[in-house]
């Protein structure tokens, strides 16, 4: 079933396969803005509907996501997960790293992240190096486990030859399916949870735009979109009518099945291998609790084989990229 539990790489810490992303809570340009009190409402719908994992960053308001989590769900943190994210630049120095860490755990009122990522890889210090910082604040209890976010079919093997990473976080969904091509093989042999950022593809997945010029600026920046779209920054032409082809099949199947289309992508995602948890943000309560739904939602194989045909040729021609925003990849 979908809806039971997953571990997180060999760690025995274990997740909803659904979880909740706390970017979207802060409010910014890309997501809008956003009431707080809503926020908080909908953290505590996601947990109250039996959702345990919780991922934030630094990164996201400057410590302002870590604060409305530990807001809303400071008084049930023995009952839920919590992952955080460190830049490279704060990693690559042990003291800057340290400083970054204990910095998220008083945002969160915590003693201790259950997760911590490095968000994306480090390029200009010695990966061994920052692993024995990691090393040091999981000795030391500030962490239970390492993971890492946006590392690629160079710089995994790299990182695994030093020492251990649990999860990989990545984008991953049915109009994003790039990883499966040489990132997802190296998760796999290594026991390597994939957490999927991005599953409904910033909105797209959920129906609610119709056509690509319904899509605001802030979420429109994505190769999907052309790069004459504001604040692009890959110069690629795109491949808008191709994308919302692929969308109008999916809400197709999705109709047949019965379900919101947002469901049946998440649900998608948690039949693949080597996933462990759908990352998905939550603005209000309604959300949190449809998003909760795609737990419970079982895809026969005839309904899996037609969306992975449906999706295939966007697959194809996305190519090996798996950067969602620039053309000059910051994978390796």
């Amino acid at each position: 079933m979908n809806s039971a539990l997953r571990q997180i790489g060999r760690t025995g810490i274990e997740v909803t396969p659904v979880s909740i992303g706390c970017w979207a809570i802060v409010g910014d340009d890309t997501w809008g803005a956003q009431d707080k009190a809503e926020a908080i409402a909908a953290l505590r719908a996601a947990a109250d509907c039996g959702i345990n994992f919780f991922d934030t960053a630094e990164g996201y308001g400057h410590g302002y996501s870590e604060e409305l989590v530990a807001e809303a769900l400071g008084d049930r943190r023995d009952q839920i997960v919590i992952a955080s994210k460190v830049g490279p630049g704060h990693a690559a120095d042990p003291k800057s790293l340290r400083k970054s860490c204990e910095d998220s755990l008083r945002h969160l009122h915590t003693d201790y992240l259950d997760l911590y990522y490095l968000h994306w890889p480090i390029r200009n210090a010695p990966i061994e190096e920052a692993l024995a910082g990691f090393d040091k604040l999981r000795e030391e209890g500030k962490i239970r486990a390492f993971g890492v976010s946006n590392y690629g079919k160079l710089d995994l093997p790299e990182l695994l030859a030093h020492g251990r990473c649990e999860a990989n976080q990545l984008p991953y969904s049915l109009l994003w399916r790039v990883i499966e091509n040489e990132i997802v093989p190296i998760c796999l042999e290594n026991d390597l949870s994939i957490m999927c950022y991005s599953p409904l593809m910033q909105g797209l997945l959920t129906g609610k735009f119709r056509t690509p010029d319904d899509v605001p600026a802030g979420r429109a920046r994505t190769r999907l979109f052309a790069g004459t779209r504001p604040d692009s920054r890959h110069g690629e032409p795109g491949h808008e009518a191709e994308a919302f082809r692929t969308i109008d099949a999916i809400a197709d199947i999705a109709a047949e099945v019965g379900r919101p289309m947002g469901e049946v992508a998440l649900a998608w995602l948690l039949h693949r291998p080597g996933v462990a948890s759908v990352i998905v943000g939550a603005r209000n309560p309604a959300q949190a609790e449809q998003n909760r739904r795609a737990m419970d939602l079982v895809l026969e194989p005839e309904i899996l084989a037609r969306l992975d045909a449906a999706t295939a040729s966007l697959k194809r021609n996305l190519g090996t990229n798996p950067d969602m925003w620039q053309a000059e990849s910051r994978y390796r």
